[in-house]
């Protein structure tokens, strides 16, 4: 608990300082805590330090953990690679989803949200460097892309995603997310929301308008 309060109050002043440096209040960015391969007492204990949104890549092993946990006002983020058998869990499930990359994908997330449950918030995530081991839709391909998945009715599309491709510099790969984002603006897609930035490079992502940082060995330490 002492460790990751620790780790959380030093992120928490990183991030202030970076939306300082950049005209913007420490409020407008949420840290999403990664917690995969994190336990539910580490996930109590990170939301006893003040974290809210946590983030899980697998649906099997989120889903335990988010019903032992089920008592707490958590937010709780999808970041993983999307299966198609699994959509209903994460449909079901989740408040956010930030690795949508095809149309059948979020079709499907739409038509298994439960009625009465809020729209599902959606991020597109775009594979800025049509890199082949990454998830993601192609740049050219995101402005028709946002407006089909704009159109679905269990849905909230809130912006875009990106993991930065190691060529260039994250900096480089996150002002061209920020000027895509502007574009659809532009084009009368309006998104208010940009994931992007981890642990190593969350800084660089916020002086370029991210309002999520997805944050995982800064705030629990290395993975086991």
């Amino acid at each position: 608990m002492t460790e990751i309060t620790d780790h959380l109050a030093q992120i928490v002043e990183r991030v202030a300082r970076a939306t300082t440096q950049s005209g913007r209040s420490p409020e407008s960015v949420t840290i999403v805590a990664i917690s995969k391969r994190q336990t539910a007492t580490a996930i109590m204990n990170a939301y006893r330090a003040g974290l809210t949104h946590f983030g899980e890549s697998y649906v099997q092993e989120a889903l335990p953990k988010m019903d032992s946990l089920s008592s707490l006002p958590l937010t709780w983020h999808f970041v993983g690679k999307l299966q198609a058998n699994k959509t209903r869990q994460i449909a079901e499930r989740f408040a956010w989803v930030h690795t949508v990359d095809r149309l059948r994908i979020a079709e499907r997330l739409s038509e298994q949200r439960p009625a009465l449950a809020a729209p599902l918030n959606v991020l597109i995530q775009v594979n800025q460097a049509g890199e082949s081991q990454k998830g993601g839709a192609a740049t050219a391909d995101v402005p028709e892309l946002a407006r089909a998945i704009g159109k679905l009715p269990r849905l909230a599309l809130r912006g875009l995603m990106t993991l930065p491709p190691q060529s260039g510099t994250p900096a480089h790969w996150f002002a061209e997310l920020a000027a895509l984002r502007a574009a659809l603006a532009a084009d009368g897609v309006p998104l208010d929301t940009l994931s992007m930035g981890m642990s190593a490079d969350f800084a660089e992502a916020i002086a370029a308008g991210a309002t999520f940082v997805r944050i995982g060995t800064a705030v629990f330490g290395a993975r086991s």
